[in-house]
């Protein structure tokens, strides 16, 4: 949809400041439900846009449309997931990884060990989404178990997970911020990894030494024994559990899309837990929707063990509805290009561009409601800017995705911060702090580029362009 007019830097200024207020005020003082206030912002949009096009609804409804449609993969797997998550319970696949876990993992250790295998793994699959419904589900059960607080291990899953989204080249935001600042999606890579490194090994060093803290907290034999002999009651635990993920993870491997991976693995462990756990098929069938009840005579392992299913997504997928039509109205509208025009105006210099293209990507998100937009449309605006500047590319999509991949799961109302507290079971504003790489890295990013200009001649972390080097040598 084109923009029918473009609105004034007034008008956008205090379009976006009534929503953030609104909701800033909402949910924290007035603790109003999110969906409610995504409701009153997109009003406030929408009146805005009418006073803009003149032209009754139509217009808007497009634009609303829009928003929606750029997100429609993830919307399918939003409900996909739920079922992933139902099936994966129901064939025991979820009881064997913890049966073993809390026997095998050591509390002390378990924080930096469950931050790299969420990382090997998202790096494998390329998606921090299908980490978090799969491996972060049961890290989220064996640390409960050990009485570790779930706000720091659901920071430490999504921690380890986004680290793979971001730098894996099976990764669709990886791809996607490459493609959108036309740079070489290994020159990308390359690019991130002089921050990301840095922030990734930090962030093992702090999970490390907060694993310490709960050095204490191994279950006593008897606690363990009890907890064992409860998840074994109700589950056959036999390898054969483990099938449907390893085929996930295969599937994944093999560059196999999201959705045909995850529909396969579903399928098959429908049939793992009718053939190996006994299960009446209907009520397997019946789990798809509304997810499983068991009584296993423990608490925490019955709430673990209910999730999943359709509906459990559904508060998630109609939050993320109303956040990507806001989107769609601002983007469409033209409010935020205003805003980030505004901004690109006043960049002057290497640090203050970088700074800005990371901060206007997290804006992007909280307007937006998804990163894929907020990597587009950086990519769009942003690149004259580097080019006058003689930076490499390489920098500007590495900015993207501290800015786009990074921030949008710590923002309760995009896709990816439903997703994750739908799928741990932690609202984003409690896992937020202590999703350490998710924040540090985009200002161990900042810090590096200052400390880079100040400290070296030809500042390592942003390369001049190509062209640039080229017509120096010649």
């Amino acid at each position: 949809m084109s923009i029918v007019f473009i609105p004034s830097f007034k008008q956008s200024f205090l379009t976006f400041l009534a929503i953030i207020l609104t909701i800033g005020i909402g949910l924290f003082w007035l603790q109003v439900n999110l969906h409610s206030l995504m409701l009153i912002c997109l009003l406030i949009a929408g009146i805005n846009a009418w006073h803009l096009s003149k032209s009754g609804f139509k217009p808007i409804r497009e634009a609303m449309n829009e928003g929606v449609k750029a997100a429609l993969p993830a919307i399918y797997i939003f409900i996909l997931i739920g079922v992933l998550i139902a099936t994966f319970i129901q064939s025991g696949t979820v009881a064997v990884l913890i049966y073993y876990g809390l026997e095998l993992i050591s509390p002390v250790f378990f924080l930096p060990a469950g931050l790299i295998l969420c990382s090997f793994m998202s790096v494998a699959t390329g998606t921090s989404w299908g980490t978090v419904g799969t491996i972060g589900v049961v890290l989220m059960g064996i640390g409960g178990a050990m009485e570790i607080p779930l706000p720091i291990i659901a920071g430490m899953v999504v921690s380890g997970a986004c680290f793979g989204d971001k730098m894996s080249p099976m990764s669709d935001t990886t791809n996607l911020a490459a493609m959108s600042s036309r740079t070489n999606l290994f020159s990308h890579i390359q690019s991130m990894l002089l921050t990301t490194g840095p922030s990734y090994l930090i962030v093992l060093i702090i999970f490390t030494i907060l694993g310490f803290e709960y050095k204490s907290n191994y279950l006593p034999q008897e606690d363990l024994d009890i907890m064992l002999g409860a998840i074994s009651n109700i589950f056959s635990i036999n390898f054969f559990c483990l099938l449907p993920f390893f085929l996930m993870l295969i599937m994944s491997l093999r560059r196999v899309s999201a959705e045909v991976a995850m529909i396969s693995a579903s399928v098959f462990a429908v049939i793992i837990a009718i053939f190996t756990q006994g299960a009446n098929f209907n009520d397997v069938l019946n789990s798809l929707h509304s997810g499983g009840s068991f009584n296993t005579g423990i608490e925490t392992l019955d709430q673990l063990f209910s999730r999943g299913g359709i509906l459990s997504m559904m508060w998630t997928l109609s939050l993320a509805l109303l956040a990507l039509a806001l989107g769609g109205i601002l983007n469409s509208f033209g409010f935020l290009k205003v805003l980030l025009a505004e901004i690109l105006c006043r960049v002057k210099g290497a640090i203050s561009l970088v700074t800005s293209t990371i901060l206007a990507c997290f804006f992007g998100n909280m307007a937006m409601g998804d990163a894929y937009m907020s990597i587009i449309l950086g990519g769009q605006l942003f690149a004259d800017a580097y080019d006058r500047l003689n930076i490499n590319r390489s920098v500007m999509s590495r900015s993207l995705e501290e800015g786009a991949t990074l921030t949008t799961v710590l923002i309760p109302w995009t896709t990816g911060g439903a997703f994750f507290a739908a799928s741990l079971g932690v609202d984003v504003l409690s896992y937020a702090p202590w999703a350490l790489l998710n924040w540090l890295n985009p200002l161990v990013s900042i810090g590096l580029m200052y400390c880079g200009t100040i400290f070296f001649q030809n500042n390592p972390f942003c390369p001049i362009s190509e062209e640039v080097r080229m017509s120096s040598n010649d």
